[in-house]
């Protein structure tokens, strides 16, 4: 391993003593569409017990993306009271419903954090019901939701877009509409349908994402959409979004504590080091560091 620092561009905390997550806290079997059981992360993950599972990696930096906390809010202030008292998470992605009335009141509120750079708001739909996270239309299309994209730029906040691959073309739109907002696509555009239909939409909505200057990708979260993974079962994915994209609009990510439903940290960092191991030292440092330096301005 020839990268001495890393900077994860892309994890969750949360605190289920003094915050709702209601994703977190169902009844029965908790079950999330791609994400399976939900059981073994329904407690409490702790600053502390990030770096735990982190201890082997000089994390040097990290960004924390919102958990979908009941009070959006509340979430950020904890988070900037945290980064106050530890200097941890060094920058923070917030949540807001862009097609909301008081979209602007909530992207201010949040800007009165300084550790915000940008917002999250999770786009994933899909008509097939069982890949259904959040019961609602397809934003990318809402005139309302596009309006509020525009306010992001008021308050220079990024935007980190997570969406299913047929949602991309819709996408690349908006980015071309505000190629001044700059736009962070997760999780590897969510590679779900493996067939030949499937891979292909995938391909087609990643060049057409690649091709707006803007738009950067994060190389993370391909447990969600391949539980069982293996190097070789996502090395095409991980090699054909760096292709798309090129190595200075790259990041890989820990997706933690999610994706520790299905790996170890360990094994997620091993896997992504052992799959750009033919990648020169300057393009590692930066798809592990640089550029989520620069993107995140850490």
């Amino acid at each position: 391993m020839s990268v001495s620092a890393i900077i994860d561009p892309h994890h969750h905390l949360w605190d289920l003593e003094n915050y709702s997550y209601p994703w977190l806290c169902q009844t029965g079997e908790p079950v999330a569409p791609i994400a399976g059981s939900l059981r073994s992360i329904m407690k409490s993950y702790s600053l502390a017990d990030y770096r735990e599972d982190s201890k082997r990696w000089n994390i040097v930096k990290d960004v924390h993306l919102d958990a979908l906390s009941a009070d959006i809010l509340a979430e950020t202030r904890w988070l900037q009271d945290m980064k106050n008292k530890t200097g941890f998470p060094t920058a923070i992605v917030a949540h807001a419903d862009l097609e909301a009335d008081n979209v602007d009141i909530v992207l201010a509120s949040h800007a009165e954090s300084k550790a915000v750079r940008g917002i999250r708001q999770i786009l994933n739909w899909h008509q097939d019901p069982r890949y259904t996270f959040i019961e609602r239309s397809d934003l990318l299309r809402d005139p309302k939701w596009q309006k509020g994209f525009g306010l992001l730029k008021k308050y220079d906040f990024s935007f980190d877009l997570q969406l299913y691959p047929h949602q991309m073309m819709d996408a690349a739109r908006v980015a071309r509409d505000h190629e001044d907002t700059t736009i962070i696509l997760n999780h590897t555009g969510m590679p779900l349908q493996r067939d030949a239909e499937g891979v292909q939409t995938w391909q087609d909505g990643m060049r057409a994402l690649a091709s707006v200057p803007s738009v950067h990708a994060k190389i993370s979260g391909l447990g969600m959409v391949d539980p069982d993974w293996t190097v070789a079962s996502i090395r095409p994915f991980v090699l054909k979004t760096i292709d798309y994209f090129g190595v200075d609009r790259c990041m890989f990510a820990s997706n933690f504590p999610v994706d520790k439903i299905y790996a170890s940290f360990d094994r997620i960092y091993e896997a992504f080091f052992e799959i750009v191991k033919d990648l020169s030292d300057t393009d590692k440092k930066k798809i592990f560091h640089d550029n989520a330096l620069r993107v995140y301005r850490l």
